[in-house]
């Protein structure tokens, strides 16, 4: 147990597995063993966690990994697309998804959001029947006085930079391990009021050995 608690601290920490490893005169196999179970318990805790989103949403979709660098909907070969939704003074839940079609976003919306909320979005077309959950605002990102006030969603876009200073660490993620790297990220965010430490000790021990 000593042993996985240092491999845990490292994972607080961000350190990347193989560094991990070397500090710690360890087997590189082992850290990320240890990594792995957590991440597949942090995210089924992130699932289950649920509820729905209320208040002030922002919405947004990101890119990330691969080599190009693409605008929306173009560009994209290579990377992982993720829809993110973010209540504003609350939680943020993000999705990968494979498209951002109009019925595939708006799912997701109406899954994890309260109908009555107030959605703040870019105009991009698949938001277009938001109006139908509850009040939408829409920025155009090319008029400056698009973040006067409230409408704006500098919250997501805050998210996206944050989940990517901390994926960056990492040092490349494969597309089939990245869902469960986001969610790491999302718990992160989530409980970044709490004392991670500790809540990654309850979840791992939790999962392993209950």
């Amino acid at each position: 147990m000593r042993r996985e608690i240092a491999i845990l601290t490292g994972f607080y920490q961000q350190q990347p597995a193989y560094r991990v490893a070397s500090d710690l005169c360890l087997d590189y196999q082992s850290v990320t063993r240890v990594y792995q179970r957590l991440r597949e318990a942090i995210y089924h805790v992130t699932e289950l966690e649920g509820g729905k989103l209320k208040g002030e949403i922002e919405i947004d979709e990101a890119y990330f990994g691969g080599r190009r660098k693409g605008k929306r909907g173009r560009g994209a070969a290579g990377k992982s697309i993720v829809f993110g939704l973010l209540e504003r003074n609350g939680r943020v839940y993000t999705k990968v998804v494979e498209q951002v079609t109009a019925d595939e976003l708006m799912a997701h919306i109406k899954a994890h959001t309260r109908k009555g909320s107030v959605y703040y979005t870019d105009t991009f077309r698949s938001y277009n029947s938001l109006k139908r959950l509850g009040k939408h605002h829409r920025l155009n990102h090319s008029k400056a006085f698009a973040y006067k006030g409230k409408n704006h969603i500098n919250g997501i876009e805050g998210f996206w930079s944050y989940a990517k200073h901390i994926l960056y660490n990492y040092r490349g993620v494969s597309k089939y391990h990245f869902p469960m790297y986001l969610k790491e990220v999302e718990y992160r965010y989530n409980h970044r009021n709490e004392n991670l430490f500790k809540q990654f000790m309850s979840i791992y021990f939790g999962y392993v050995y209950h």
